[in-house]
């Protein structure tokens, strides 16, 4: 299977040690394309790009409906050949997801040392440059080998007469083809992906559980990819979360504890970037990471405000947010990267988003506000009380001040005077102290 040595890793490369791919990007423009033919092309250069290699042409042909068997028009993939020929190209990427059959009925027509691959397997292969944690490798390795699999037809052709097994005492049957062996080989492979990321599973849920047992007021930040989440929590909360300028430059959830200008404490967690055509394979096994966003009392929808895509992004977010069922959660609409806007682009978006915050995570622009919009959801279904708590009880002064909103304090002879709004998963700890 070393053809596909540029899908199947096991960890994050090094692309210093290696010489950059030269490759040629298809595209092809359709009737009701949710995203224009131009914008999703520049978007699969930066993909490229990303995964280690220069983009040397760009091809591109408007079709009423895919071919069936090439996807482009044959006389199109004739021309792709040629044209990777001419630019010495290794690659040929399709921005949309090809078939097993057509990805093999086009490597037919290309030169031998040109692979082809789709949107589907460049995504996967920078999901496997940068994944970091044990389990992000192994949601990347699960979705790789959901990929792989229909695709082993046709790789070991040239064996497909050639039999395992035979000889005295096993005449009776065939054997096995090498391609029946291998396809066996990738469903165990999935099986075992599978058990380890359940235990894995398991260990982040009691994790979570205990946070979430905590009472602790939970945000998660959900965006498109390079929208600035890592950036906004890295702002939020003074931590170092790796940022780059990049697509999809950190795949690891990562929560911080923040504390609000009250004296609250709440945790935030950045999440993996979303993306226009993001396979459902890489959403099923990246569900324990998303599980994050579901277990969140509120949602940073962080959105690249200087993106002329940025409407398409929103609607690519909530895609995948209804395909995992946060769609109900309380949701924060952050415009981030304000510091690219002009005043009159701004305020545009004000008026046509008057609900949401606008951040520059970069120059600390509107994070006082978008704070205290934070501050006002974590209180919404809070009830006040008004309790002496006694000088012996110092525990419950301190989970007031970390969990709670305390609105004012008096040392009275009796104990503790706190006037406070307290989450209703804390109220019963101090309602017996009630004046």
């Amino acid at each position: 299977m070393t053809e596909y040595s540029s899908v199947i890793q096991k960890g994050p490369a090094t692309l210093a040690e290696e010489r950059r791919e030269r490759a040629v990007l298809v595209g092809v423009d359709r009737p009701g394309l949710e995203w224009p033919l131009g914008s999703s092309m520049a978007e699969l250069e930066r993909l490229a790009d990303t995964a280690g290699a220069d983009t040397v042409a760009f091809t591109t042909q408007k079709l009423d409906a895919p071919n069936p068997r090439t996807f482009v028009g044959s006389g199109k993939a004739e021309e792709i050949a040629e044209l990777a020929r001419a630019h010495e190209a290794d690659l040929v990427v399709f921005d949309d997801e090809l078939t097993p059959s057509q990805q093999a009925n086009l490597e037919k027509i290309m030169d031998k040392s040109v692979k082809v691959i789709d949107r589907t397997a460049l995504i996967l292969d920078i999901f496997a440059l940068h994944a970091t944690s044990k389990e992000g490798r192994l949601q990347v390795r699960l979705a790789q080998n959901q990929y792989l699999y229909p695709r082993l037809r046709g790789m070991w052709a040239h064996l497909a007469s050639n039999r395992m097994g035979g000889g005295v005492g096993s005449r009776f049957g065939e054997g096995e083809s090498q391609l029946e062996v291998d396809r066996r080989m990738v469903r165990k492979r999935i099986t075992s992906i599978r058990r380890e990321l359940a235990h894995l599973s398991e260990v982040r849920s009691l994790q979570r559980e205990s946070r979430y047992g905590s009472g602790m007021f939970k945000v998660a930040l959900a965006g498109y990819t390079n929208a600035g989440k890592s950036s906004l929590i890295n702002r939020l909360t003074g931590s170092d979360v790796l940022s780059y300028d990049k697509l999809f430059a950190t795949l690891d959830s990562t929560t911080r504890k923040f504390e609000l200008p009250e004296g609250r404490e709440i945790t935030v967690t950045d999440t993996v970037g979303f993306i226009q055509k993001l396979p459902t394979t890489l959403v099923e096994a990246f569900k324990s990471t998303l599980d994050e966003i579901t277990g969140a009392d509120l949602i940073l929808h962080v959105v690249d405000a200087s993106s002329p895509e940025f409407e398409g992004q929103i609607d690519a977010v909530h895609d995948v947010l209804d395909q995992i069922s946060a769609q109900d959660i309380a949701t924060i609409q952050v415009f981030n990267k304000c510091d690219m806007l002009d005043d009159d682009t701004k305020a545009g978006l004000k008026r046509r988003f008057p609900h949401a915050q606008f951040v520059s995570a970069k120059t600390g622009e509107g994070i006082d506000a978008l704070v205290s919009a934070i501050a006002a959801s974590a209180s919404a279904s809070d009830v006040k009380l008004d309790v002496v708590i006694p000088y012996q009880r110092g525990d419950l002064v301190s989970l007031a001040h970390e969990r709670c909103h305390i609105i004012s304090e008096n040392h009275e002879a009796d104990g503790t005077h706190l006037q406070m709004l307290v989450s209703p998963a804390f109220a019963a700890s101090f309602e017996a102290f009630a004046c």
